[in-house]
């Protein structure tokens, strides 16, 4: 089953067809490629022949990734899911370049960013350091209030390793929606945004062998509010106002 207009309520995901234009969509890649010619704190995992396909803590390091969501069908869907005083909490850059593919188990995002870790929480738990940064596995009452959007700088289709979904996994940590068995494949093309929630089941495999083809992908997370209890703080926040 291939994705098209879904519903997020009930499946945990929708695509939003061209909400990126071309042109943002090159000056991105173009920031990008800049971004990372150095191997600065952001960039943890470089391939052999220099491409990175995996870079975290993008905020402070690339400007346009706090603005390129602020209008839209990004913006109406955060507005219409979070409410109007949302923001942005994290930024992820994935790439499966061709030279260097690599596939992802069936898993749920439950992990955040903090600034620091404090005293034991009963709703954020496991604290880790990644990529410098302190995080927390978070409860389903925090995951429930978040969104992520991963905008597709490349075309996506079998070739290149795809994101498989299971709809209705994201009711809960330890939902199973309808099962493996009729897991989604999400096909885009460059400037297509899959919307999902966090606690949806998602995987992906390997790349084609011998493909040319890049799976480029900015994976923002979004929170309908600033604030965390029993006095954490987001690592970051960018209002979408």
């Amino acid at each position: 089953m291939l994705a098209t207009e879904l519903n997020l309520e009930r499946d945990g995901f929708c695509i939003l067809h061209q909400a990126v234009d071309a042109i943002t969509i090159q000056r991105l890649l173009a920031v990008f490629h800049d971004a990372f010619e150095d191997d600065s704190q952001s960039v943890r995992a470089r391939s052999s022949r220099g491409h990175v396909y995996a870079a975290r803590n993008l905020i402070d390091s690339v400007p346009e990734i706090s603005t390129v969501w602020k209008s839209g069908l990004m913006m109406s869907l955060l507005r219409e899911q979070l409410g109007d005083e949302c923001g942005l909490v994290r930024a992820l850059f994935f790439d499966k370049p061709p030279e260097r593919t690599w596939n992802l188990p069936w898993h749920k995002d439950t992990s955040i960013a903090v600034k620091e870790h404090l005293a034991k929480s009963t709703l954020l738990t496991r604290p880790t350091i990644k990529a410098g940064v302190p995080h927390m596995i978070a409860s389903d009452e925090i995951l429930h209030q978040m969104l992520t959007l991963r905008i597709h700088l490349d075309e996506v289709t079998d070739e290149n390793g795809p994101l498989r979904v299971v709809p209705g996994s994201h009711v809960a940590s330890d939902s199973v929606g309808v099962g493996v068995d009729h897991a989604v494949t999400i096909h885009a093309n460059a400037g297509d945004v899959l919307a999902m929630r966090p606690l949806i089941s998602h995987s992906s495999g390997s790349s084609h062998e011998g493909t040319r083809m890049h799976r480029r992908i900015l994976h923002l997370e979004f929170s309908s509010s600033d604030t965390l209890p029993d006095g954490y703080q987001w690592h970051d926040f960018v209002r979408s106002e």
